[in-house]
């Protein structure tokens, strides 16, 4: 076992050049059989997921309102957005000129005349109505009854009715719109923290998220250093594999000729063994037959022998058949061959194979230094990863963003609280001017309710002329709400129309428009305060509606920021020294096989032996010649037989007894002479027949095995050698695709996963949510139902005014009820007298 450690160590090494000289029996270049294709390498995602919710305003019935709003600012304000205004305004504000703010403030100006009219002449009238009121002479009552007075009044009463209803839809969705933004008021001041926190985790998550991807640099190491572990055993269960076909072949081969060996000298010498015997067999037995023949002779020519004609022939034919003092002897052969086998084939190839089906263990043990050193290597993180962070433009930009973002969050909650303690006030005062207005309704409706209850009884003589009375107060009452309220609300409602259109037309219809978008990207247009290409330390300026569409796509900072231009990802990404000091690690090992012994020298000695012997020239056709002719030449045991027929022929007589004698011994010459030589002969035939067949092919195989042993002991290194050059580009392949999947990995968790700029596009989209839809169109709504309102009190008013007087008494009526002289043609009334 140590041998074979010794022996095979070489084995072990890696080679790196790409190419193969040589491919080896069943290797390929591009087949990596035990280092396939690099499993999927499941990374964790770096990006934290910070999507902000999109606030929708759901549809809703004031949908159609608040459209109708919309339309109408749009009226207002005709003008579009005054870019050069605002880029005056906020690059010199004391230069913006009065008269340009006018004329862009056209409209709301024309309102704010009309809302000045109405403040002053309202409460002008309302004083007038007063005085004429105290001097009894607004309010009164009718007159004369005349014929189109029901139609007047009926007129009057629908004309007050229809505008009452107006007046009670206004207050309605005034009370709904005021209570809609009270109630939206909340959620959206709390966003706002929300979306700061959003923003600033946005910002300052970004280098944690560098960070992150630069740290999972290790789950690649990892599985290398795992995959180095098994790396020895692994190629060399390779090259087993590999060169097992011709290895187990040419053992078998030495396996098989080995045994011919040990089978052929076994045969040669049991063929001297019997040529040695069957010479001295031969020498024993020709004296005897002679003799016999002889004495045969004499007996069989006596002239009483009857019968002994034919048997005279047979008996001069008795005598030795084979010579084998003519066959070639094989003691030079023998001598040549002495000493073989010395090696024990069997045992050597037995050896052979235990060392070499043992090199993948043996692999695994002799590339523990390599692979120690390989993992030091695999261990160190390549400098780039070290500084993807820091280098990363606004690094330091970072942490003031982030510092300024949460200042800012931390600085607005005392505003934000503020702001909705000032909606309670603003949502109580609306409350109240609101249910004033609906004060002044409730006042018409009791009024014409009332009033209407009177009329239907004025037929009756004995009616009470109070329910029209008080009808009438009703809508005195009315009137006189009207006029007090017309001071505040019109106030109210023209601070807020200014505010809330302004927003809406300068601000939501520019912002939904994207003009803002344009106006900010428009060079020059903000001071450089302001300039976000500088406040992010870029060196290109980016358009802000790209880069809010590119975020509202879900885009990521890089993109949206081109911080290609500013920052060389491919170089902190680029692993080649790292890649290659591997690459030198591996090139330090080399292979050598040289010492690989397929057949031993004791074998090799043994076979030459074989090929110099001489084995195939023995002339086995001496052999053939001798071995075809019997050992004599008659047949003993017929002999025999024949002579006891003469006996018994002969009848009693001496000379029959003496050839009863003769049978006998010619059996038992044949016994124990003949009989012997004749198994010697076919021991002799088979073992020369084996000689003869396999001593050729004997020769050819053993010449075959001595040059395939001496070829593969020269080819055998090259062929491990090819075998590693492919294994390692396999296996350097294998460990640069996890390396590789890493890379691949942070480019594209870099470029479209980290710092996604989606919390940007989304707070703009929310922030104009907010504004615009939860706050500015309720509110908007709200001014335009009290200014609904407002300017409905003014026919409200005058119907009401005049309704009254149909409600009162009428004077003529009363007259004569007070005075029966005053009528013509007086009829006393009939009075009933109480007994």
């Amino acid at each position: 076992m140590t041998r074979a450690s010794n022996l095979l160590a070489p084995l072990l090494g890696l080679g790196l050049e790409l190419g193969l000289i040589l491919s080896p029996p069943g290797a390929g270049a591009a087949d990596c059989g035990s280092f396939g294709r690099s499993e999927h390498l499941a990374f964790a995602p770096a990006a934290r997921v910070r999507w902000l919710a999109p606030r929708v305003r759901p549809p809703g019935p004031l949908n159609s309102l608040y459209g109708t709003v919309r339309r109408f600012l749009s009226v207002v304000q005709l003008n579009p957005f005054p870019a050069e205004l605002v880029k005056t305004l906020l690059n010199e504000p004391s230069s913006v000129k009065v008269d340009e703010v006018v004329r862009y403030q056209a409209g709301y100006v024309v309102c704010a005349v009309i809302a000045g009219l109405y403040l002053l002449l309202v409460p002008i009238a309302g004083l007038c109505f007063c005085c004429c009121r105290c001097r009894r002479r607004c309010g009164g009552r009718v007159k004369t009854e005349h014929k189109a007075m029901a139609c007047e009044r009926g007129t009057l009463m629908v004309f007050l009715l229809l505008t009452t209803l107006v007046l009670l839809i206004g207050v309605v969705c005034a009370f709904v719109t005021n209570q809609r933004m009270h109630e939206q008021m909340r959620p959206s001041v709390e966003a706002v923290p929300e979306t700061l926190l959003s923003l600033r985790g946005l910002v300052s998550d970004v280098p944690h998220e560098l960070q992150a991807v630069a740290e999972q640099f290790s789950l690649p190491q990892k599985r290398v250093l795992e995959e180095l572990d098994g790396v020895g055993k692994s190629i060399g269960s390779t090259i087993h594999t590999q060169l097992k076909s011709t290895v187990y072949e040419a053992l078998a081969s030495v396996s098989s000729l080995g045994q011919a060996l040990q089978l052929s000298m076994d045969h040669l010498q049991t063929l001297n063994t019997t040529l040695v015997e069957l010479r001295e067999g031969q020498r024993d037995l020709e004296p005897a037959v002679r003799e016999r023949r002889e004495r045969l002779l004499t007996l069989l020519q006596e002239p009483g022998c009857q019968g002994c004609t034919e048997a005279q022939g047979r008996a001069r034919a008795l005598e030795l058949g084979a010579d084998f003092d003519q066959v070639s002897p094989v003691d030079d052969v023998l001598h040549r061959l002495k000493g073989v086998p010395e090696a024990n084939f069997s045992s050597m190839v037995q050896e052979e194979n235990s060392t070499f089906n043992a090199l993948p263990l043996l692999a695994a043990l002799q590339t523990a230094n390599v692979v120690k050193e390989l993992k030091k290597v695999i261990a160190q993180k390549p400098e780039g990863l070290r500084t993807l962070a820091e280098e990363f433009p606004g690094w330091e930009a970072a942490s003031r963003w982030s510092q300024a973002l949460e200042e800012v969050e931390q600085s607005s909650r005392p505003y934000l609280k503020e702001v909705q303690r000032y909606e309670k006030y603003r949502w109580i005062l609306g409350c109240v001017l609101c249910s004033a207005v609906l004060l002044v309704v409730v006042c018409n409706l009791l009024g014409l309710n009332l009033g209407i209850w009177g009329l239907s009884a004025r037929e009756d003589s004995s009616h009470s002329e109070a329910k029209g009375e008080a009808g009438a107060r009703f809508l005195m009452m009315g009137v006189g709400f009207s006029f007090l309220l017309a001071a505040p609300l019109i106030l109210l409602v023209f601070a807020t129309f200014l505010v809330g259109g302004n927003v809406q037309t300068l601000v939501c219809r520019s912002w939904e428009s994207r003009e803002l978008y344009e106006f900010a990207d428009t060079p020059g247009n903000l001071p450089p305060s302001m300039n976000l290409s500088q406040l992010l330390g870029l060196k290109k300026n980016i358009s802000v509606l790209l880069a809010y569409q590119q975020c509202k796509e879900g885009a990521a900072l890089w993109h949206v920021l081109k911080l290609n231009d500013s920052y060389d990802l491919e170089k902190h990404l680029n692993i080649s020294q790292y890649t290659t000091k591997l690459q030198q690690e591996l090139g330090n090992l080399k292979v050598d096989v040289k010492h690989l012994d397929l057949l031993r020298p004791a074998a090799h000695r043994d076979l030459k032996a074989l090929q110099s012997s001489g084995i195939e020239n023995i002339h086995y056709s001496s052999f053939f010649v001798q071995i075809q002719k019997p050992v004599v030449n008659t047949n003993v045991e017929k002999l025999a037989q024949e002579l006891e027929g003469l006996a018994r022929t002969q009848g009693g007589s001496v000379l029959g007894q003496q050839l009863q004698e003769e049978a006998q011994g010619l059996k038992n010459l044949y016994q124990e002479k003949v009989l012997p030589q004749q198994s010697l002969v076919a021991i002799l035939n088979l073992t020369v027949r084996a000689l003869a067949s396999s001593a050729p092919s004997l020769q050819i195989e053993t010449s075959g095995v001595l040059d395939k042993v001496t070829y593969l002991k020269g080819e055998l290194p090259t062929w491990a050698t090819s075998i590693l050059r492919n294994e390692s580009e396999c296996f350097l392949t294998r460990e640069m695709g996890y390396f590789s999947q890493y890379v691949a990995w942070v480019r594209e968790e870099v470029t479209q996963r980290i710092a996604t700029c989606q919390p940007l596009s989304r707070a703009l989209d929310n922030g104009r949510v907010i504004l615009c839809d939860m706050i500015a169109d309720p509110w908007n709504a709200f001014w335009f139902c009290l200014a609904w309102c407002t300017f409905f009190l003014i026919p409200s008013i005058i119907f009401a005014v005049k309704t009254s007087k149909y409600f009162r008494p009428i004077w003529k009526r009363l007259s004569s009820t007070s005075s029966e002289e005053t009528q013509l043609f007086h009829i006393p009334r009939v009075t009933s007298l109480k007994l």
